[in-house]
């Protein structure tokens, strides 16, 4: 039979293969474990019910107990999973025997195996995989694995480890995919929106300039005539001060869009389909919340919003946190924005707005205090149906009463902060409504987390 150029390697690969497996010899049962891991291995979908497939192929078919070892993001091993336990949680220490190994050796009773990843795909690991070894296979008690027998658990944990790494391939594309739809929309409404009341800052600039011109003119022609022009003075005197008022609010604008355009476009955040914290200790009061306050200023008075900053402010001065500057800006400029939008008036007739902070006292755990930020606004109270979803993605109150909205605002804030290892939260006072976060009271500022994902740390893989 003649065979296509196009299929030529493949079909001699094809034929390689045949005769290793024929050269292997494993037997039916061997055999029938490899099918049904592969089958199984289709079948479900996530990679938690993988790793239980995994362990469970070799204790049903050869009655051996075996946890399975993956290699975390920061490069060392965490005991994933078990034939007598099933999923461990997050950041489980594997024991003292367990190590990252090249070759596969036995101690403490156990065949440790070491399980490679593949070649191709390697680079696109979320971390450096010496050898291609990107986890450790134990199967104990190792008296009972036949010397014949450990090369078919070295081929299992080969086929394990190309299964496992493509699933974590296909399930970080879905997390990228998934953060840039996010970061996109998160784009408009923090940057592209907003950005618009800027043309309407530059119109008014350009009338008055006009007029400006315009009045000149007038007062050169008349210079000659009339020494004394008090009412051209005045209007000069106006123009001027508006122009400066307009200059002030354009550099505040300018200053507020391009602190975000810098906090969201980073690279970091595309190379770890996340947001990557640039932490810097920051005076939260004086440089977030009160430059986005004066951006949001002008929108208050025209609903007739009062600000009130006496409630739940710290009686001690600005206090330092170490904080993503321009990501917890947004929070705050989202904040707000929700503020102008909803704010109505209380049981008093009054409508204000009031932010502030407490301290929290070991509220991350003994000797780890959090800050509470608030932000509260009068107005009805949510709806309780719709209180456990006003953090979701895209979602909208039943109160919205007409405003526009996207429902992207507040599920920012919950990334932003969540990424800071904060909580969010609502609270129906008196009166209105609290929207609050809980961060954790660290002033040291930590080192940023951008890496180049192509070159491999200088530490040894499995050190931490």
């Amino acid at each position: 039979m003649n065979i296509p150029m196009d299929l030529a390697e493949v079909a001699a690969r094809v034929k390689e293969k045949r005769q290793i497996f024929k050269e292997y010899n494993f037997g039916p049962l061997k055999d029938d474990a490899l099918k049904t891991f592969y089958d199984l291995a289709q079948e479900y979908e996530t990679i938690e019910n993988f790793y239980r497939v995994a362990v469970t192929v070799i204790k049903e078919f050869f009655d051996l107990d075996c946890r399975l070892y993956l290699v975390c993001v920061d490069g060392r091993l965490e005991l994933t999973c078990g034939s007598r336990r099933g999923l461990y949680p997050d950041k489980t220490d594997p024991p003292a025997h367990i190590r990252l190994a090249s070759q596969a050796y036995t101690e403490a009773g156990s065949l440790i195996i070491p399980i490679r990843g593949n070649l191709l795909l390697v680079n696109q690991l979320p971390f450096y995989a010496k050898d291609q070894v990107i986890g450790m296979l134990e199967l104990f008690p190792a008296e009972k694995i036949p010397t014949a027998d450990r090369f078919f658990f070295e081929k299992f944990a080969n086929r394990l480890g190309y299964n496992v790494h493509v699933k974590i391939i296909a399930r970080q594309n879905i997390q990228h995919i998934r953060f840039i739809n996010s970061l996109v929309a998160d784009i408009e409404h923090n940057v592209i929106i907003p950005n618009i009341s800027l043309s309407l800052y530059l119109r008014h600039l350009k009338n008055k300039i006009k007029n400006l011109k315009e009045l000149e003119c007038v007062c050169d022609i008349r210079s000659a005539e009339c020494k004394s022009q008090p009412d051209a003075k005045q209007v000069f005197r106006s123009l001027i001060d508006d122009l400066e008022q307009d200059y002030d609010n354009l550099e505040q604008h300018y200053k507020g869009v391009s602190l975000f355009i810098e906090s969201l476009f980073r690279l970091s955040h595309f190379q770890k389909g996340q947001f990557v914290l640039r932490r810097r200790t920051t005076r939260v009061t004086k440089e977030i919340i009160e430059p986005q306050l004066n951006l949001h200023l002008d929108k208050l008075k025209e609903r007739h919003i009062e600000i009130d900053t006496g409630a739940g402010v710290m009686p001690d001065e600005d206090l330092p946190l170490s904080v993503d500057k321009g990501l917890m800006a947004q929070v705050y400029a989202n904040l707000f924005s929700n503020a102008v939008k909803y704010t109505r008036r209380n049981y008093e007739g009054r409508k204000y707005v009031a932010y502030g902070r407490d301290m929290l006292k070991d509220y991350f755990g003994p000797g780890k205090d959090g800050i509470k930020f608030n932000v509260f606004s009068t107005g009805p109270h949510i709806a309780p149906e719709d209180v456990p979803h006003i953090f979701d993605e895209g979602y909208r109150g039943t109160n919205i009463d007409g405003e526009v909205g996207t429902g992207r605002g507040l599920f920012f804030v919950r990334n932003v902060v969540e990424t800071h290892g904060g909580e969010v939260g609502y609270e129906a006072t008196p009166g209105g409504n609290n929207f609050y976060f809980v961060l954790p009271l660290v002033v040291t500022p930590e080192t940023g987390l951008s890496v180049d994902l192509e070159t491999p740390p200088l530490a040894s893989p499995g050190k931490s």
